[in-house]
């Protein structure tokens, strides 16, 4: 049962730092050293980290 728990946490997780982050502008993707194509990378490694 908490393995279920965990997997839906991670991709609760996963999900909502991909909406954060689609929402910034390009600007501020860039600011932070990222591109829109690297969005959801970054959101697996956040949510394995």
């Amino acid at each position: 049962m908490s393995t279920i728990l965990t997997k839906l946490h991670r991709w609760h997780r996963y999900r909502q730092t991909v909406r954060e982050l689609a929402a910034l502008s390009n600007h501020q993707l860039s600011d932070l050293g990222l591109t829109r194509g690297q969005i959801e990378s970054v959101a697996r490694r956040a949510v394995q980290a």
